[in-house]
């Protein structure tokens, strides 16, 4: 059942400490309340130990703390997790804990559902219902944290906006959430150590370069030419790739940073050399780097995993171009958690 209180984690700190010293109470109150709810992480009142039981009453009869529940978990053989997330209205989110042998990734979702219209990717399919709160966002990471120490006895090491939802139609959000994330008040992780994947969305690009952000960027591109990238991708008719290389020029030259571009090759699609040499160019506008990624179906026969040749042809001549290519092996195929697959499925 909704409630009409205020969740309280949409107060700053500040604002905390306001409440207590009109409700005639110390202001530091609010600092011991705020660590609660973003370091420790509690989701009750009750759980505010060093807060006397009458403050902790209080605070119930204001507030609520609109916090996430894992659903339902999932374990792939390969040991990726995949977590149907509950929020607070009942709508549902995944999110996907990776391992490898030295670092555990957290994938997230932003929105519920998505407001692009990727053909090869199962989000899309689902109609954007809402975004997710900072605190929603928050808690599927404090929820991967605890299943890497759990499963993996290490603490999370990195995490990619790569789930659910174009973060970048979030955008608010989720720099708050990321602002809370690598606070120390916190989880404390380096910004270094986070992605945030969009589609390409020329006009935040640049804003999020105007607003100094300091976490990596990457890219989905997947063709480098206009006219395919419009059929796999119909968005790009409003944003084209032409208005994408000013918007990356323009992030390079005010964090110079490179980007990542993500690219998945289709039979049939963006396989030919003339796909590749489009890539090459596009390359070449700044500093970057590119994962070529292991396609995961979702259940049509539209778009086919290319060839072994076709892969090894972009892999040759990008490194020809001195261009930092890397190949990712998908995880989590068979829980349906591997990229392009989230889909509210389990």
């Amino acid at each position: 059942m909704l409630s009409n209180k205020k969740d309280i984690r949409a107060l700053s700190k500040e604002q905390l400490r306001d409440f207590f010293t009109e409700n005639g109470d110390k202001a530091f109150r609010g600092n011991q309340v705020y660590e609660w709810l973003w370091q420790k992480g509690v989701h009750s009142f009750s759980d505010m130990t060093n807060i006397s039981k009458e403050t902790r009453e209080m605070l119930q009869n204001n507030f609520v703390i609109n916090h996430i529940e894992v659903d339902q978990m999932q374990r792939s053989s390969d040991g990726t997790v995949k977590n149907a997330v509950r929020l607070h209205d009942g709508l549902v989110v995944e999110s996907v804990l990776i391992p490898t042998e030295t670092r555990t990734t957290a994938c997230v979702s932003s929105q519920v559902g998505c407001s692009l219209d990727c053909q090869f990717c199962a989000t899309a399919r689902l109609k954007r219902m809402r975004n997710l709160n900072p605190d929603e966002i928050y808690d599927q990471v404090a929820a991967i944290n605890k299943e890497s120490l759990l499963y993996y006895n290490h603490k999370l090491s990195n995490i990619v906006f790569m789930g659910m939802g174009e973060p970048l139609m979030n955008y608010n959000n989720v720099l708050k959430a990321i602002e809370k994330i690598t606070s120390p008040e916190g989880l404390g992780i380096s910004p270094k150590r986070i992605t945030v994947s969009t589609s390409g969305v020329p006009k935040m690009i640049k804003k999020l370069a105007d607003d100094e952000v300091k976490f990596n960027l990457a890219v989905s591109l997947h063709s480098a030419i206009d006219e395919v990238r419009t059929q796999i991708m119909p968005f790009n008719k409003n944003f084209p790739l032409a208005d994408l290389k000013e918007a990356l020029q323009y992030w390079y030259a005010k964090t110079k940073r490179r980007v990542t571009y993500e690219y998945i090759v289709w039979n049939g699609i963006n396989d030919t050399r003339d796909a590749i040499n489009a890539l090459v160019k596009f390359c070449k506008h700044i500093p970057c780097k590119v994962n070529l990624i292991e396609y995961n179906p979702i259940d049509d026969g539209d778009f086919q995993q290319a060839n072994a040749k076709a892969i090894d042809d972009y892999i040759s001549i990008l490194e020809m171009n001195d261009i930092i290519v890397n190949v990712r092996r998908s995880r989590g195929k068979d829980i349906d958690a591997a990229c392009g697959q989230l889909a509210n499925k389990s």
